[in-house]
């Protein structure tokens, strides 16, 4: 009765590892992963090598944005030092050619004739290195290259156009380097007007209310 009673025993035990086996094999399936295709291998593949050409041309052009506006920095500050030599040798000339005393001077004409090769020398190196003067004969007042320094009643031409240059100024390309100063024609008041205005505000002052 022992042997059959340790027999029973000894097959429970077998079937048991059996039992633990399939359920572990419930628990945690293996399931085979999907291998990529060669066509799939490919694409993304080619997607990196997209990226990363993505990103080495923006590099290149930060890069050459860089370069650019160091260039441009370093030119628009020895441009608009340079202004300063072109004004005083036009301030020069005009004072020399409204002095008194120079008028009389049989060298006058020859020393302004050598100032006024210079100063076309001075304008064409400016030109070559793209620094253009602002017109401003017969144009428009336009705040974004222009500055109003007085405002001028004229009849003769309209309100808001430039009728007098104080100081001429210069483009450096596209880059404002310095806008010119301007007079500005503005419209003529009628002197009724001015008359009445005057009449309300002593009017005004006098303690009356009601202006005329």
């Amino acid at each position: 009765m022992n042997e059959e009673k340790d027999k029973k025993n000894l097959d429970q035990n077998e079937s048991e590892p059996n039992k633990n086996e399939a359920s572990n094999q419930g628990d945690n399936p293996q399931t085979p992963s999907k291998e990529k295709t060669t066509e799939e291998k490919l694409k993304e593949a080619e997607e990196k090598l997209l990226r990363s050409l993505a990103e080495i041309e923006n590099q290149r052009r930060r890069f050459e944005k860089e370069i650019k506006d160091a260039f441009e920095f370093g030119s628009f500050n020895f441009a608009k030092e340079n202004l300063a030599t072109l004004d005083n040798l036009q301030r020069a000339k005009e004072a020399i050619k409204n002095d008194e005393k120079l008028k009389d001077n049989k060298d006058l004409d020859k020393f302004l004739e050598n100032i006024n090769i210079i100063e076309k020398d001075l304008i064409s190196i400016f030109e070559r290195n793209k620094i253009k003067k602002i017109d401003t004969k017969n144009k428009k007042f336009d705040p974004n290259f222009h500055q109003a320094m007085s405002e001028i009643e004229d009849e003769k031409v309209e309100p808001g156009s430039i009728i007098q240059e104080i100081q001429a100024g210069y483009m450096l390309g596209e880059r404002l380097l310095r806008p010119a100063l301007v007079s500005v024609a503005k419209k003529k008041i009628k002197k009724t007007k001015k008359i009445r205005k005057k009449k309300n505000k002593n009017r005004l002052a006098d303690g009356e209310k009601t202006p005329i």
